[in-house]
């Protein structure tokens, strides 16, 4: 009897190895599945399970398929880490995210502890990859090199007339106004107005009416498409035809839904549309067949998941200093383009083009 217990013992002990063998890889992306910005949590959570279901389709990672976590934020910093919490103890190994970049820095402390690789497909703000976390990485450039690129088109195209910069007070808006106000500042020109307004607030009539009376002929948005949709509505409405210039965050269908005719001839910063690189045109076709547009960080998302399978297969690990230490080696071919991160873990080539919003569509322009 007793021999028997002990082969019986013996074969579950092998059928639980061989099962844990085959277990699934979790990895995860949080960003705003709910809230005013779920049209990027959206964005990331297509990308991502494309992502996934093209790698497992491949064979996986290790011999080992993924298995997709995804974690709502809602764009909120203290949820962000407690969404984060959630992850870890799931046992993810890679997240994809987050999306705001005050969201990303407070979570990326909690993915330190646990050793869970992080990269951001969005999140600009510098001091994301300033903190000296060697598991951090993003695959879109900085505020620091977007606010360069429009500071110098303020001063090129605005020179001696009167520009307001405006920002929501988040980690996102705040410092991309404030990289966009010093590298102005530094080509001679001071702003005529700096100013703060709340984000998830419906009326901005006051703020326009002060930017009317000031007569600004150009306003420097740091802020999410949302509300800089409103305020081009309400300009507008008071007949100030001040040109809005932005970052990336105004990216999305949704700025003309909210702003119609008013967002014309908005302007704003983003990489090259990776829609249209070569390597990405069979994964577009495979979103559009879906009846999916895959705008904003759609691919960027995608591309922060293939970036990551590869990096484990040439560690052959997914322990995250080991997958850190390669990355920073590696150059990836991936759906927005080639990628290759510096020390601090941010992308060594990053490249900001200006789009214009005309007729209800967006477009680089040339």
């Amino acid at each position: 009897m007793k021999l028997k217990l002990s082969l019986l013992a013996a074969v579950a002990a092998t059928a639980l190895s061989a099962t844990a063998a085959k277990a699934d890889i979790a990895v995860a992306t949080a960003g705003p599945i709910t809230g005013q910005y779920a049209t990027f949590g959206e964005q990331m959570k297509k990308g991502i399970e494309q992502a996934v279901a093209d790698i497992n389709a491949a064979g996986g990672v290790l011999g080992q398929k993924l298995k997709l976590e995804v974690g709502d934020d809602a764009c909120d910093p203290k949820q962000a880490v407690a969404v984060a919490n959630q992850l870890a103890k799931a046992g993810v190994k890679f997240v994809a995210g987050h999306f705001c970049s005050g969201s990303s820095i407070p979570a990326s402390q909690v993915y330190a502890e646990e050793g869970i690789l992080q990269i951001s497909p969005a999140s600009t703000n510098p001091k994301l990859t300033e903190q000296n976390l060697k598991n951090v990485f993003r695959v879109c450039g900085r505020d620091d090199q977007q606010g360069l690129i429009a500071g110098k088109y303020l001063l090129e195209k605005y020179k001696g007339k009167n520009i307001a910069i405006l920002h929501d007070k988040s980690a996102y808006g705040k410092g991309l106004a404030d990289e966009t106000q010093k590298a102005l500042n530094a080509g001679g020109q001071k702003e005529t107005i700096y100013e703060a307004y709340t984000a998830g607030e419906k009326d901005y009539s006051a703020l326009v009416s002060k930017l009317k009376q000031a007569a600004v002929e150009a306003i420097y948005i740091g802020g999410y498409h949302t509300e800089a949709g409103l305020i081009a509505r309400q300009m507008k409405d008071q007949g100030l035809n001040a040109v809005i210039i932005s970052g990336d965050a105004l990216v999305t269908n949704e700025y003309w839904a909210i702003t119609g005719a008013a967002g014309e001839n908005t302007m704003m910063t983003f990489g090259p549309d990776p829609r249209e690189k070569p390597d990405a045109k069979a994964v577009v076709e495979k979103f559009r067949k879906a009846g999916y547009e895959p705008e904003g960080y759609t691919l960027y998302t995608y591309a922060a998941l293939q970036i990551w399978a590869d990096a484990v297969k040439t560690a052959n690990s997914t322990d995250a200093a080991k997958v850190a230490e390669v990355l920073r080696k590696g150059n990836y071919d991936t759906v927005i383009g080639k990628i290759g991160f510096d020390a601090k873990g941010d992308v060594t080539s990053p490249a900001y083009v200006w789009y214009k919003w005309s007729n209800g569509q967006y477009a680089e322009v040339k």
